[in-house]
């Protein structure tokens, strides 16, 4: 999102990006004996000299409360009003957001939540000195935490609380502006576009269509005509459990009156589909927004697909999955509806910021324009023939390598060798992005290394960094895990300096400027078919790492810009893992194929890298053998291989590095720019305006 909002502004789209101003973000993370601890992330405690107060802009947020009919329906008996019973406030905060060059900017507005009365003074003139703070308190949780743990009822009630806060206030807001400019709402989508950012803001459908019908007295058709014309919606994964889904229970009670216009949507769709002869029961449940299967609850992909005139993916592979996959059945309904927009990444922050020697590497050899124009980029290629070029970019690899081992040297107290290859894999823990099928490897080529300690081995550092959402067991236990083989690996006699692995704590934007720069290898292993885009492996790619990775999200799209030979694509393609899971696969009988994993896992078990407490990953090793949904016992020994390939390869110093140098080259397809220009040709039907020029 910051890489749209900075690209928008470079390449002369008018916007504003919408969120939420929380006081605390998603969390720090520290260890304790390697096991993942949450604390606090007060990231205003300092202040922020980007942002501005806008006490001006504010607006009321209902929830709870009751529906009447309304006595002046006019020409919809569809309108009706909500009373809420409780009130909260959205007070805008700014920030500006320039393009290159500082010639445009947008803004980013974020909402805090406030309550209308400061306290309730009768209860606190009576001694009730927390009760009288109780409305506050409600109120400044919608805008406390990032992400709250959504495991428990009471978690899901923030969340819901959230996300409407957050959209109702943006639409009430972009509503307000319009009526600024123009007489009447007619001609919303034809002047607003509004891009739903996964199924977070899907309660923007209900809401537009709220306060167009319900507070602007619109006719309903016309207000359905004006909420499609003008909403959007990018999908973000293809894991069914990760699109949200509600209670319709909860909808009910927190906005009674959401829940009726869904309730009113769907059965709209429901008398279209039958007008068109559609009545089997199946066909209808796949397509409708309410799922009666396990209770009732609104499926909020179903309602931002629904409610949008596109809908699109963030890789090509990722948009064809769509199709034919969590959204089929509506996919065939609306068959012209879903759209790709590869994702991308900009080359202001993650080249010219975080990398000032490559950059200005770049920049000499072929001049600045690639800055603005991240695709000019590919006219580097020629350099990677030219040894005393390939040498320089060596040398500056060379130095950011030397500058994070200083880092891991400061934070850690573990001293890594900068010649050695810098194997790296930051991104949130999560089963399909495989950490564990990585620190499996690395085990396993530990107990080789023990094995044979005279062979000539590459040596390397896997570097780790990422955190797991607090809730997330499996996730966590990864974490551990990783940190156990780690201590046992780094202590090592006999391994020395051949192998070191380093989890690096608090993974965030700022210490990935520090590693992205320093990557010899990226780790993209997720399970293909089940990463939608990932933008950590066009920033690698950028930077001059060379990625190891499944043909999942946008690794497709890199192969087919960097070449072949300078990427290294292992496992399973995304239809054989749909294939071999249709089938049914027995991980036990492919851990029996592959001794080192065998041995491996084993050695897990036995408590090898956890003496103090043995059967500490015995419900990791057995989850692993008893459902392998994620791949990781079918794709080892190809990944095991291929990491093989890669220790080959790395040893022959310049030949990787005429690899690295046509990565940085044709990386440049993978730009923010490139991505936001499709956007507003494709689905937002926006002219950027060039630089030098004004709207007129």
């Amino acid at each position: 999102a910051a890489c749209f909002l900075e690209s928008m502004g470079s390449v002369g789209v008018a916007g504003f990006g919408y969120g939420i101003r929380y006081d605390h973000g998603l969390f720090r993370q520290t260890f304790d004996d390697g096991v993942q601890v949450e604390k606090p992330e007060d990231w205003l405690s300092f202040g922020n000299p980007w942002q501005f107060e806008r006490p001006e802009v504010v607006y009321e947020i209902g929830y709870l409360g009751k529906v009447d009919p309304c006595e002046k329906s006019g020409h919809d008996e569809r309108r009706r009003v909500w009373n809420p019973a409780m009130r909260v406030l959205a007070v805008a905060y700014d920030t500006p957001i320039a393009g290159w060059r500082g010639e445009r900017v947008n803004t980013l507005r974020l909402w805090s939540a406030r309550s209308p009365d400061l306290m309730r003074l009768d209860e606190f003139n009576r001694g009730d000195y927390l009760g009288a703070l109780t409305d506050q308190a409600e109120a400044e949780s919608i805008s406390r935490v990032l992400y709250p743990d959504d495991s428990t009822e009471i978690g899901q009630e923030l969340r819901i609380r959230q996300e409407y806060f957050f959209v109702s206030a943006s639409l009430q807001d972009l509503i307000r502006r319009h009526l600024d400019q123009y007489p009447d709402l007619s001609n919303l989508p034809e002047q607003a576009a509004i891009q739903l950012n996964d199924t977070h803001p899907a309660l923007a459908v209900p809401e537009l269509m709220r306060l167009l019908v319900d507070e602007h007295g619109l006719a309903w058709a016309e207000a359905w005509r004006i909420t499609r014309g003008c909403i959007a919606y990018t999908n973000h994964t293809l894991m069914p459990e990760a699109l949200e889904s509600w209670p319709v229970t909860l909808i009910e009670r927190l906005l009674p009156r959401h829940m009726q216009i869904i309730n009113l949507l769907h059965a709209d769709q429901m008398q279209a589909l039958k007008a068109d002869g559609i009545q089997d029961k199946e066909t209808l449940a796949a397509l409708t927004l309410i799922d009666d299967t396990n209770g009732q609850r609104v499926r909020m992909g179903h309602l931002a697909f629904f409610g949008s005139h596109h809908v699109n993916g963030v890789s090509a592979l990722h948009s064809e999955l769509m199709k034919e996959t969590v959204f089929k059945a509506l996919h065939r309904r609306y068959p012209e509806r879903i759209v790709n927009q590869t994702n991308g990444i900009t080359p202001r922050r993650w080249l010219k910021q975080c990398n000032p020697a490559l950059s200005d590497l770049v920049t000499e050899a072929i001049g600045d324009r690639w800055i603005g124009d991240l695709e000019a980029i590919e006219t580097l290629a020629p350099m990677a023939d030219d040894a005393a070029f390939r040498e320089r970019f060596a040398g500056v690899k060379h130095a950011n390598k030397e500058a994070l081992a200083r880092r891991i040297q400061d934070l850690m107290g573990i001293s890594v060798d900068p010649t050695a290859m810098f194997d790296v894999q930051i991104k949130r823990i999560h089963e399909y992005k495989r950490q564990l099928l990585n620190i499996l490897e690395a085990a396993a080529l530990a107990a080789e290394i023990r094995a044979n300690p005279t062979e000539n081995w590459t040596p390397r550092v896997k570097i780790f960094g990422g955190k797991a959402a607090a809730s997330y067991h499996v996730a966590k236990m990864i974490i551990k895990l990783i940190n156990d083989v780690a201590r046992a690996i780094n202590r090592d006699p006999v391994i020395g300096d051949r192998l070191k692995v380093v989890y690096l704590p608090d993974y965030r934007v700022s210490l990935a400027e520090k590693i992205i720069p320093a990557a010899d290898l990226s780790e993209q292993i997720s399970t293909a078919g089940m990463e939608a885009s990932g933008t950590g492996n066009m920033k690698f790619a950028l930077n001059g790492a060379l990625t190891i990775g499944t043909l999942d999200g946008a690794n497709v799209e890199i192969k087919e810009r960097v070449g072949d030979d300078n990427i290294f694509i292992f496992g399973l393609v995304a239809d054989e893992v749909l294939d071999v899971r249709r089938k049914g696969y027995d991980a036990r009988a492919a851990v029996k194929e592959t001794p080192a994993l065998a041995e491996t896992l084993k050695e897990i078990e036995r408590g090898v890298f956890s003496p103090d407490d043995p059967g500490r990953f015995h419900d990791l090793v057995n989850g692993l053998l008893s459902n392998d949904y994620f791949m990781v016992t079918a794709d080892f020994a190809a990944y095991a291989d291929m990491q093989r390939q890669v220790d080959k390869q790395f040893l022959d110093a310049d030949a990787w590095m005429r690899r690295a140098v046509l990565n940085t080259a044709n990386a440049g397809w993978f730009s923010s720019d490139r991505t936001i220009r499709g956007y507003a040709r494709d689905i937002w039907g926006v002219e950027p305006v060039p630089p030098g020029e004004r709207h007129g």
